[in-house]
């Protein structure tokens, strides 16, 4: 029987289609069993290796600052570099970013609590470099790609889509299953601060379970070489995820028109970093960003911490958080047709409406003095937060191919790689300064790191609820103000971008 042909566009390559889609979902499937790790490393060093609130707080700002930096110049070293590669350049630097990512991932999850404090940080600095170069060199390149695998809009909005399917996944492992991995119900060896039962008075046996006199629950304790295997494993499934998209993904733009400066000049961050603050809708679109990570990211720590002490159950944190953001898979068949429809921006401020009532919710949920009771107003403000975060998050990708595209509209130049790698700049920021402040935050609280997650006062417990609630809502805040506000690509004004950089392609 003949091998069926495939259909080709009028350019010569295959058509867009299912392939396209799965293949770049993989890409930040692959992203994200490391990304998606960043969280861990925060409860890692806090909980296991028990590093002081304000150090790892400085440290962590140190590093992410670093990591904040070398997002443009890699940027710029790609689209600079105009070697040609059997693979592409593109794919090609994905290819390196995944080889380094296979160990690179446990490389800040070595497991050394009795180390000195000097040792510690010297692990934790050059671990978290190493990991975050490898994450760099593969996910600047990945994001970008998302321009040269389809000029169509509405098909950039589906690879969006796809990507935030690929993300949603790649979250799962380390949000839903890493947690029951690596957390572990506390027993009675005969050691520690607790040896009496705070419900029947008696002594504890060798093997009872050690409650929390507080909440009559059992305490958890983090187990910290599992963290350091398990991120090993995570480094394996995102190769082989890396390895798939690369080898089924078609490139459709040339990767040589992708030009970060006319006329040969030498890149200058100055100047770019100018160029994009005129930029509006990439400004927009990293505002948004910047306060999913600034509130979201930041609060992974502190609602680990929460439900650790307040819930006793940080096994299950991440199920609950998961319950959460699963109604965006509702959205998913929906895209598509209500953004051509309505267009991105419209259908994200809607969403971000709807993050803003779920996150006005969850702050009434410390105020329940019902543990039950406040984890349902925690559940329902959740949803509703995930909802509106699902809708904008679909597109999210998509809007900034857009603000790319509104780059050369200005401009006249394309600038892929440098748009992305400042968009990045000030995500990775985010990134970094929030969680640095949280930490430090957590510490002013009265969080014990030489106590761990066990014999936390109840104060704190309740502090930590406060925290997460807080950061929820400064997160649907900058949505809100980023989409709502300052992006400024309605669909009327996409559509009269598109069609004149059409006919100026043309013309030239």
């Amino acid at each position: 029987m003949a091998k069926k042909e495939a259909k080709l566009d009028s350019k010569g390559f295959r058509k867009f289609g299912m392939r396209d889609k799965v293949a770049y979902a993989l890409g930040d499937f692959g992203c994200n069993m490391s990304f998606a790790l960043k969280g861990t490393v925060q409860t890692f060093w806090l909980v296991y290796m028990m590093m002081e609130t304000g150090l790892l707080s400085i440290l962590l700002l140190l590093v992410q600052a670093w990591d904040a930096v070398n997002d443009p110049l890699i940027g710029s070293l790609i689209d600079n570099d105009k070697r040609k590669y059997k693979m592409g350049k593109f794919k090609t630097y994905i290819f390196i970013g995944a080889c380094g990512l296979l160990i690179a991932g446990a490389a800040v999850f070595l497991p050394f609590p009795n180390a000195s404090v000097v040792v510690k940080a010297i692990l934790f600095v050059l671990g978290y470099i190493v990991w975050d170069a490898c994450y760099t060199v593969a996910n600047v390149p990945y994001g970008s790609m998302l321009s040269l695998i389809t000029e169509d809009t509405g098909e950039r909005a589906q690879l969006s889509t796809w990507r935030s399917i690929g993300s949603m996944f790649g979250n799962i492992v380390p949000m839903v299953v890493l947690p029951m991995i690596i957390w572990q119900k506390v027993t009675y060896d005969g050691t520690g601060d607790y040896h009496t039962n705070p419900l029947t008075g008696e002594a504890y046996k060798i093997g009872d379970a050690v409650l929390d006199p507080l909440t009559g629950k059992q305490f958890e304790t983090l187990l910290g070489n599992r963290v350091f295997f398990a991120a090993l494993i995570m480094g394996v499934l995102g190769f082989i995820a890396f390895m798939i998209m690369i080898k089924i993904t078609t490139i459709r733009v040339d990767e040589n028109a992708v030009k970060t400066n006319e006329g040969g000049e030498k890149f200058n961050i100055i100047a770019s970093f100018g160029k994009f603050m005129k930029n509006r809708p990439a400004v927009g679109a990293t505002v948004a960003a910047m306060g999913m990570f600034l509130g979201m990211q930041s609060a992974t720590t502190a609602n680990t911490i929460m439900f650790a002490t307040y819930f006793n159950n940080a096994s299950m944190s991440g199920v609950v958080t998961m319950i959460g953001f699963l109604p965006m898979v509702v959205f998913i068949p929906f895209i598509k047709p209500l953004v051509n429809k309505f267009g991105k921006k419209e259908v994200s401020v809607v969403g971000s409406i709807v993050t803003l009532v779920g996150a006005i919710i969850m702050m009434g949920f410390p105020m329940v003095e019902s543990r039950e009771k406040a984890l349902l107003v925690y559940l329902v403000g959740l949803v509703l937060f995930g909802v509106g975060m699902g809708v904008y998050t679909c597109v999210s990708w998509a809007m900034m191919s857009d603000a790319i595209e509104y780059n050369e509209w200005k401009f006249g130049t394309r600038e892929e790689g440098t748009v992305y790698s400042l968009h990045s700049f000030f995500r990775k920021l985010a990134q970094g300064v929030g969680p640095s402040i949280v930490i430090f935050v957590m510490g002013l609280l009265g969080y014990q790191e030489e106590l761990g997650t066990i014999g936390q006062s109840l104060q704190t417990a309740k502090n930590m609820c406060w925290l997460v609630a807080g950061l929820y809502l400064l997160s649907a805040v900058m949505q809100f103000i980023g989409i709502a506000v300052i992006y400024n690509l309605d669909k009327k004004k996409v559509d009269t971008m598109t069609a004149e950089l059409e006919a100026s392609r043309t013309a030239q």
